[in-house]
Protein backbone atom coordinates (compact mmCIF):
# COMPACT_ATOMS: atom_id res chain seq x y z
CA UNK A 1 0.00 0.00 0.00
CA UNK A 2 2.90 2.13 0.98
CA UNK A 3 4.76 1.89 -2.70
CA UNK A 4 1.55 2.17 -4.48
CA UNK A 5 0.63 5.50 -2.42
CA UNK A 6 4.25 6.87 -3.01
CA UNK A 7 4.16 6.07 -6.85
CA UNK A 8 1.03 7.83 -7.30
CA UNK A 9 2.64 11.10 -5.28
CA UNK A 10 5.42 10.85 -7.85
CA UNK A 11 3.43 10.42 -10.89
CA UNK A 12 1.20 13.80 -9.30
CA UNK A 13 4.46 15.25 -9.17
CA UNK A 14 5.24 14.75 -12.38
CA UNK A 15 2.04 16.42 -13.74
CA UNK A 16 2.33 19.40 -11.97
CA UNK A 17 6.30 20.27 -12.67
CA UNK A 18 5.09 19.81 -16.33
CA UNK A 19 2.03 22.04 -15.51
CA UNK A 20 4.56 24.65 -14.43
CA UNK A 21 6.87 24.29 -17.12
CA UNK A 22 4.06 25.12 -19.60
CA UNK A 23 3.26 28.23 -17.75
CA UNK A 24 7.24 29.16 -17.51
CA UNK A 25 7.92 32.26 -20.07
CA UNK A 26 11.17 30.93 -21.46
CA UNK A 27 12.50 34.13 -21.89
CA UNK A 28 12.07 36.20 -18.59
CA UNK A 29 11.71 32.90 -16.60
CA UNK A 30 9.15 33.94 -14.54
CA UNK A 31 5.53 31.45 -14.05
CA UNK A 32 2.24 32.87 -16.29
CA UNK A 33 -0.39 32.79 -14.58
CA UNK A 34 -2.90 30.52 -16.29
CA UNK A 35 -3.78 28.76 -19.40
CA UNK A 36 -5.75 29.76 -21.45
CA UNK A 37 -7.35 33.11 -20.23
CA UNK A 38 -4.41 34.55 -18.12
CA UNK A 39 -1.29 33.94 -20.41
CA UNK A 40 0.43 36.69 -18.70
CA UNK A 41 2.62 38.01 -15.89
CA UNK A 42 0.27 39.26 -12.78
CA UNK A 43 2.29 40.34 -9.64
CA UNK A 44 0.28 38.87 -6.97
CA UNK A 45 -0.08 35.40 -8.92
CA UNK A 46 3.97 35.45 -9.61
CA UNK A 47 4.80 36.18 -6.23
CA UNK A 48 2.67 33.27 -4.72
CA UNK A 49 3.30 30.65 -7.17
CA UNK A 50 7.20 31.84 -6.14
CA UNK A 51 6.70 31.51 -2.60
CA UNK A 52 5.14 27.99 -3.32
CA UNK A 53 8.20 26.89 -5.53
CA UNK A 54 10.59 28.27 -3.20
CA UNK A 55 12.09 25.22 -2.30
CA UNK A 56 11.50 23.42 -5.27
CA UNK A 57 13.25 26.25 -7.27
CA UNK A 58 14.27 28.93 -5.61
CA UNK A 59 15.76 30.47 -8.84
CA UNK A 60 11.86 30.88 -9.68
CA UNK A 61 11.75 33.48 -7.01
CA UNK A 62 14.94 35.47 -8.31
CA UNK A 63 13.93 35.63 -11.81
CA UNK A 64 10.09 36.61 -10.76
CA UNK A 65 11.20 39.13 -8.25
CA UNK A 66 13.81 40.56 -11.09
CA UNK A 67 11.04 40.92 -13.90
CA UNK A 68 8.89 42.28 -11.31
CA UNK A 69 11.55 44.66 -9.85
CA UNK A 70 12.14 45.85 -13.93
CA UNK A 71 8.46 47.00 -13.96
CA UNK A 72 8.18 48.52 -10.44
CA UNK A 73 6.40 52.24 -10.83
CA UNK A 74 8.47 54.93 -11.13
CA UNK A 75 5.38 57.98 -11.64
CA UNK A 76 1.63 58.72 -11.09
CA UNK A 77 -0.38 57.54 -13.93
CA UNK A 78 -4.27 57.16 -13.34
CA UNK A 79 -4.81 55.22 -16.47
CA UNK A 80 -2.84 52.56 -15.32
CA UNK A 81 -3.12 53.25 -11.58
CA UNK A 82 0.96 53.21 -11.42
CA UNK A 83 2.30 55.25 -8.35
CA UNK A 84 5.89 55.12 -7.61
CA UNK A 85 7.30 51.81 -6.13
CA UNK A 86 3.71 50.18 -6.85
CA UNK A 87 4.27 46.36 -7.90
CA UNK A 88 2.82 45.45 -11.34
CA UNK A 89 -0.87 43.52 -11.52
CA UNK A 90 -0.55 42.61 -14.98
CA UNK A 91 2.13 43.25 -17.75
CA UNK A 92 2.72 41.12 -21.51
CA UNK A 93 5.26 42.05 -23.31
CA UNK A 94 3.25 41.78 -26.63
CA UNK A 95 -0.36 42.86 -25.32
CA UNK A 96 -1.84 42.35 -29.14
CA UNK A 97 -1.11 39.41 -28.69
CA UNK A 98 -2.38 38.48 -25.46
CA UNK A 99 -6.28 39.76 -25.04
CA UNK A 100 -8.36 43.00 -25.48
CA UNK A 101 -8.72 45.13 -22.20
CA UNK A 102 -10.06 48.02 -20.66
CA UNK A 103 -7.10 48.97 -19.12
CA UNK A 104 -3.06 50.02 -21.03
CA UNK A 105 -0.77 47.10 -20.24
CA UNK A 106 1.30 47.18 -17.94
CA UNK A 107 -0.85 47.76 -15.18
CA UNK A 108 -0.91 48.37 -11.91
CA UNK A 109 -4.40 48.09 -10.36
CA UNK A 110 -3.57 45.49 -7.28
CA UNK A 111 -3.58 46.37 -3.60
CA UNK A 112 -1.44 43.04 -2.75
CA UNK A 113 1.17 42.44 -5.34
CA UNK A 114 3.75 45.12 -3.40
CA UNK A 115 3.62 43.67 0.01
CA UNK A 116 3.53 40.35 -1.06
CA UNK A 117 6.53 41.16 -3.52
CA UNK A 118 8.81 42.50 -0.21
CA UNK A 119 7.58 39.31 1.79
CA UNK A 120 8.76 37.33 -1.39
CA UNK A 121 12.38 38.91 -1.45
CA UNK A 122 12.76 38.05 2.22
CA UNK A 123 11.94 34.58 1.47
CA UNK A 124 14.34 34.53 -1.21
CA UNK A 125 16.93 36.35 1.58
CA UNK A 126 16.04 33.63 4.00
CA UNK A 127 16.57 30.71 1.47
CA UNK A 128 19.87 31.87 -0.16
CA UNK A 129 21.22 34.12 2.03
CA UNK A 130 22.38 36.30 -0.97
CA UNK A 131 23.60 39.68 -0.06
CA UNK A 132 24.88 40.72 -2.88
CA UNK A 133 21.59 39.98 -4.10
CA UNK A 134 20.47 41.67 -1.13
CA UNK A 135 22.18 44.68 -1.67
CA UNK A 136 21.51 45.22 -5.65
CA UNK A 137 17.55 44.34 -4.81
CA UNK A 138 17.38 46.85 -1.65
CA UNK A 139 16.50 49.98 -3.53
CA UNK A 140 13.47 48.22 -5.12
CA UNK A 141 12.35 46.81 -1.49
CA UNK A 142 13.01 50.02 0.13
CA UNK A 143 10.72 51.38 -2.75
CA UNK A 144 8.02 49.36 -2.89
CA UNK A 145 7.85 49.90 1.64
CA UNK A 146 7.48 53.76 0.65
CA UNK A 147 4.20 52.77 -1.62
CA UNK A 148 2.73 51.34 0.85
CA UNK A 149 3.20 53.37 3.45
CA UNK A 150 2.89 57.19 0.72
CA UNK A 151 -0.23 55.49 -1.18
CA UNK A 152 -1.57 52.20 -0.24
CA UNK A 153 -1.90 53.82 3.09
CA UNK A 154 -4.78 56.10 1.97
CA UNK A 155 -6.51 57.44 5.38
CA UNK A 156 -3.43 56.99 7.01
CA UNK A 157 -4.03 54.59 9.92
CA UNK A 158 -1.26 52.29 8.57
CA UNK A 159 -3.70 49.53 6.95
CA UNK A 160 -3.69 49.36 3.24
CA UNK A 161 -6.91 50.03 1.45
CA UNK A 162 -7.70 50.42 -2.44
CA UNK A 163 -9.82 52.54 -4.43
CA UNK A 164 -9.49 52.68 -8.35
CA UNK A 165 -7.89 55.75 -10.05
CA UNK A 166 -9.18 54.26 -13.67
CA UNK A 167 -12.67 54.38 -13.63
CA UNK A 168 -13.05 51.94 -16.25
CA UNK A 169 -10.26 49.47 -14.00
CA UNK A 170 -10.85 46.80 -11.93
CA UNK A 171 -13.04 47.94 -9.29
CA UNK A 172 -12.12 45.39 -6.29
CA UNK A 173 -8.03 44.88 -6.67
CA UNK A 174 -7.44 41.92 -4.17
CA UNK A 175 -7.38 38.66 -5.04
CA UNK A 176 -11.03 38.23 -5.34
CA UNK A 177 -10.44 41.07 -8.17
CA UNK A 178 -12.78 42.01 -10.79
CA UNK A 179 -13.73 45.32 -12.85
CA UNK A 180 -17.58 44.64 -11.44
CA UNK A 181 -18.75 45.07 -7.90
CA UNK A 182 -19.25 41.39 -7.51
CA UNK A 183 -18.18 41.57 -3.56
CA UNK A 184 -20.96 44.22 -3.16
CA UNK A 185 -18.80 46.27 -1.15
CA UNK A 186 -17.89 50.37 -2.03
CA UNK A 187 -14.67 51.81 -2.18
CA UNK A 188 -11.96 52.41 -0.51
CA UNK A 189 -11.94 49.06 0.37
CA UNK A 190 -9.27 47.71 3.42
CA UNK A 191 -9.35 43.61 3.00
CA UNK A 192 -8.20 41.74 5.85
CA UNK A 193 -5.70 39.39 4.10
CA UNK A 194 -3.82 42.61 2.53
CA UNK A 195 -2.82 43.83 6.19
CA UNK A 196 -1.61 39.88 7.02
CA UNK A 197 0.84 40.59 4.06
CA UNK A 198 1.57 43.57 4.91
CA UNK A 199 2.69 42.71 8.58
CA UNK A 200 4.97 39.70 7.48
CA UNK A 201 5.60 42.45 4.98
CA UNK A 202 7.09 44.46 7.16
CA UNK A 203 8.67 42.45 9.61
CA UNK A 204 10.68 40.62 6.58
CA UNK A 205 12.08 44.20 5.34
CA UNK A 206 13.03 44.80 9.14
CA UNK A 207 14.78 41.48 9.03
CA UNK A 208 16.39 42.70 5.89
CA UNK A 209 17.51 46.50 6.92
CA UNK A 210 19.46 44.39 10.20
CA UNK A 211 21.16 42.33 7.58
CA UNK A 212 22.24 45.77 5.74
CA UNK A 213 23.17 47.07 9.22
CA UNK A 214 20.19 49.80 9.16
CA UNK A 215 19.05 49.03 12.98
CA UNK A 216 17.25 52.74 13.01
CA UNK A 217 14.96 51.69 9.63
CA UNK A 218 14.70 48.38 11.18
CA UNK A 219 13.07 49.55 14.08
CA UNK A 220 10.91 51.74 12.20
CA UNK A 221 9.59 48.77 10.09
CA UNK A 222 8.63 46.49 13.45
CA UNK A 223 6.73 49.01 15.25
CA UNK A 224 4.94 50.14 12.01
CA UNK A 225 4.23 46.42 12.00
CA UNK A 226 2.86 46.54 15.27
CA UNK A 227 0.56 49.31 14.95
CA UNK A 228 -0.79 47.82 11.70
CA UNK A 229 -1.51 44.69 14.01
CA UNK A 230 -3.25 46.49 16.85
CA UNK A 231 -5.33 48.41 13.99
CA UNK A 232 -6.18 44.96 12.73
CA UNK A 233 -7.26 43.75 15.48
CA UNK A 234 -8.76 46.33 16.84
CA UNK A 235 -11.25 47.11 13.43
CA UNK A 236 -11.67 43.83 11.95
CA UNK A 237 -12.59 41.31 15.00
CA UNK A 238 -16.25 40.71 14.82
CA UNK A 239 -16.56 39.63 18.60
CA UNK A 240 -20.09 38.45 18.12
CA UNK A 241 -19.35 36.09 15.56
CA UNK A 242 -15.82 34.83 16.98
CA UNK A 243 -14.50 35.88 13.71
CA UNK A 244 -12.64 38.54 11.39
CA UNK A 245 -14.61 40.81 9.01
CA UNK A 246 -13.11 40.05 5.47
CA UNK A 247 -13.64 43.96 4.46
CA UNK A 248 -14.16 47.52 5.66
CA UNK A 249 -15.25 49.91 3.48
CA UNK A 250 -17.24 53.11 3.30
CA UNK A 251 -16.33 54.38 6.60
CA UNK A 252 -15.18 51.41 8.36
CA UNK A 253 -18.49 49.57 7.46
CA UNK A 254 -17.53 46.02 8.22
CA UNK A 255 -18.59 43.02 5.78
CA UNK A 256 -19.91 40.45 7.82
CA UNK A 257 -20.45 37.64 5.55
CA UNK A 258 -17.76 34.38 6.45
CA UNK A 259 -15.07 34.48 4.05
CA UNK A 260 -12.19 32.04 3.39
CA UNK A 261 -10.08 35.60 3.44
CA UNK A 262 -8.80 35.79 7.09
CA UNK A 263 -7.72 32.61 7.10
CA UNK A 264 -5.01 34.02 5.13
CA UNK A 265 -3.74 36.02 8.32
CA UNK A 266 -2.76 32.48 9.83
CA UNK A 267 0.81 32.46 7.87
CA UNK A 268 1.20 36.22 8.64
CA UNK A 269 2.56 36.27 12.23
CA UNK A 270 -0.01 39.33 12.84
CA UNK A 271 -1.63 36.50 14.93
CA UNK A 272 0.81 35.23 17.46
CA UNK A 273 0.40 35.60 21.11
CA UNK A 274 -3.90 35.40 20.22
CA UNK A 275 -4.60 31.88 20.56
CA UNK A 276 -7.87 32.46 21.37
CA UNK A 277 -8.35 34.47 17.84
CA UNK A 278 -6.45 31.55 16.10
CA UNK A 279 -8.39 28.88 17.23
CA UNK A 280 -11.95 30.38 16.66
CA UNK A 281 -10.54 31.71 13.04
CA UNK A 282 -9.51 27.49 12.46
CA UNK A 283 -12.72 26.52 13.67
CA UNK A 284 -15.25 28.36 11.31
CA UNK A 285 -13.01 26.79 8.71
CA UNK A 286 -14.09 23.61 9.15
CA UNK A 287 -18.11 24.24 10.09
CA UNK A 288 -20.51 22.30 7.39
CA UNK A 289 -20.97 25.75 5.49
CA UNK A 290 -17.41 26.55 4.81
CA UNK A 291 -15.85 22.95 4.55
CA UNK A 292 -16.28 20.12 2.17
CA UNK A 293 -14.26 17.00 1.05
CA UNK A 294 -12.61 18.67 -1.12
CA UNK A 295 -11.30 22.01 1.03
CA UNK A 296 -12.70 25.47 2.23
CA UNK A 297 -15.00 27.42 0.21
CA UNK A 298 -14.48 31.05 -0.66
CA UNK A 299 -17.75 31.98 1.30
CA UNK A 300 -19.91 30.14 3.37
CA UNK A 301 -23.10 28.47 2.57
CA UNK A 302 -25.14 30.23 4.88
CA UNK A 303 -24.24 33.44 2.99
CA UNK A 304 -27.33 34.52 1.62
CA UNK A 305 -25.23 35.34 -1.60
CA UNK A 306 -23.46 32.18 -1.51
CA UNK A 307 -23.80 30.26 -5.01
CA UNK A 308 -21.33 27.31 -5.47
CA UNK A 309 -20.37 27.85 -8.75
CA UNK A 310 -19.86 31.28 -8.40
CA UNK A 311 -16.28 32.61 -9.24
CA UNK A 312 -15.73 34.27 -5.84
CA UNK A 313 -18.52 33.59 -4.29
CA UNK A 314 -18.32 29.75 -3.18
CA UNK A 315 -16.20 27.83 -5.30
CA UNK A 316 -13.04 26.41 -3.72
CA UNK A 317 -9.60 27.20 -4.93
CA UNK A 318 -6.44 25.22 -4.14
CA UNK A 319 -4.33 28.21 -4.13
CA UNK A 320 -6.78 29.58 -1.14
CA UNK A 321 -6.43 26.40 0.53
CA UNK A 322 -2.58 26.23 0.47
CA UNK A 323 -2.25 29.45 2.18
CA UNK A 324 -4.44 28.77 4.96
CA UNK A 325 -3.03 25.75 5.45
CA UNK A 326 0.40 26.95 5.60
CA UNK A 327 -0.66 28.92 9.01
CA UNK A 328 -2.52 25.46 10.30
CA UNK A 329 1.18 24.49 10.14
CA UNK A 330 2.72 27.06 11.25
CA UNK A 331 0.19 26.61 14.71
CA UNK A 332 0.72 23.61 14.87
CA UNK A 333 -2.83 22.43 13.65
CA UNK A 334 -1.85 19.52 11.81
CA UNK A 335 -5.00 17.75 11.87
CA UNK A 336 -6.62 20.32 10.05
CA UNK A 337 -3.27 20.77 7.62
CA UNK A 338 -3.58 16.87 6.20
CA UNK A 339 -7.49 17.65 5.63
CA UNK A 340 -7.07 20.59 3.38
CA UNK A 341 -3.84 18.86 1.47
CA UNK A 342 -5.89 15.47 0.93
CA UNK A 343 -8.72 17.42 0.25
CA UNK A 344 -6.77 19.05 -2.87
CA UNK A 345 -5.37 15.63 -3.27
CA UNK A 346 -8.77 13.95 -3.51
CA UNK A 347 -10.02 17.09 -5.80
CA UNK A 348 -7.25 15.72 -8.06
CA UNK A 349 -7.73 12.00 -8.36
CA UNK A 350 -11.48 12.87 -9.05
CA UNK A 351 -10.94 15.55 -11.52
CA UNK A 352 -7.65 14.52 -13.15
CA UNK A 353 -6.37 17.75 -13.31
CA UNK A 354 -6.49 20.97 -10.34
CA UNK A 355 -7.41 23.58 -12.19
CA UNK A 356 -8.00 27.25 -10.88
CA UNK A 357 -11.08 26.80 -8.98
CA UNK A 358 -13.78 24.16 -8.99
CA UNK A 359 -17.54 23.82 -7.07
CA UNK A 360 -18.47 21.16 -4.98
CA UNK A 361 -22.36 20.55 -4.63
CA UNK A 362 -24.24 18.22 -2.70
CA UNK A 363 -21.07 16.61 -1.58
CA UNK A 364 -20.00 15.86 -5.04
CA UNK A 365 -17.17 17.53 -6.94
CA UNK A 366 -17.67 19.45 -10.41
CA UNK A 367 -16.09 21.58 -12.62
CA UNK A 368 -16.32 24.88 -13.17
CA UNK A 369 -16.22 25.98 -16.97
CA UNK A 370 -14.16 29.37 -16.83
CA UNK A 371 -11.11 27.67 -15.12
CA UNK A 372 -7.85 27.94 -16.18
CA UNK A 373 -5.69 24.49 -15.90
CA UNK A 374 -2.79 24.63 -15.81
CA UNK A 375 -2.56 27.37 -13.57
CA UNK A 376 -0.08 28.33 -11.53
CA UNK A 377 -0.97 28.71 -7.89
CA UNK A 378 -3.35 25.91 -8.27
CA UNK A 379 -0.26 23.97 -9.61
CA UNK A 380 1.88 25.22 -7.27
CA UNK A 381 -0.10 24.51 -4.26
CA UNK A 382 -0.20 21.02 -4.86
CA UNK A 383 2.93 20.34 -5.82
CA UNK A 384 4.36 21.64 -2.61
CA UNK A 385 1.99 19.82 -0.70
CA UNK A 386 3.29 16.76 -2.50
CA UNK A 387 7.02 17.74 -2.76
CA UNK A 388 6.98 18.38 1.10
CA UNK A 389 9.55 16.48 3.49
Amino acid sequence: MRTKSIATSEKIAAKLKADIHALEDREQGYIRAGLPRFNALFGRDSCIVSWQLIDYDPTIARRTIEILARLQGKKVNNESEEEPGKIVHEWHQNPAEYKALQWPLPYYGSVDATPLFIYLCGLYYEKTVDTEWLTECWPHIFAALEWCEKYGDLDGDTLLEYERKNPIGLMHQGWKDSRMNHLNINSPVELIEVQGYYYAALREAAELALMLKDAKLARRLKTRSEKVKENCLKKFWLADQNFFASALAESNFADRRVMSNPGHLLFTGILDDCDDKIKMTVDRFFQDDMWTPYGIRTHAESNLDFNPMSYHLGSIWPHDNWIVAQGLKKYGYEKEYQKIKQGLLDAYNKLGEIPELYAVVDHKIEKIPVACSPQAWASGALLNFVLEK
